[in-house]
């Protein structure tokens, strides 16, 4: 596996980790008892820090690509066994 490919293959284990760790730690103006801005959706964070979605993403994702290139390498899961079970 090239270089390119190996950061192309992190790249997207970091976007969907991205994603994954979104919510977690979030609150609404209802929860924190913020008073909510005119034209403010109810459900708008008041507590959103990307920072730290990026910290968790970044340690969400080497932990998902240590996984998939240990695989990778070991050969632990491939192809073939899933068209034998076919």
């Amino acid at each position: 596996m090239n270089w390119y490919a190996i950061f192309a293959i992190y790249v997207l284990f970091w976007v969907i980790s991205a994603f994954i760790v979104l919510p977690f730690g979030l609150r609404t103006p209802d929860e924190t008892g913020e008073v909510i801005l005119k034209g403010q959706a109810d459900s708008a964070p008041s507590n959103f820090r990307p920072g730290i979605v990026a910290i968790r993403a970044t340690i969400l994702s080497a932990v998902l690509f240590g996984i998939y290139y240990a695989n990778y390498v070991q050969g632990w899961v491939t192809l073939d066994q899933f068209v034998r079970l076919s």
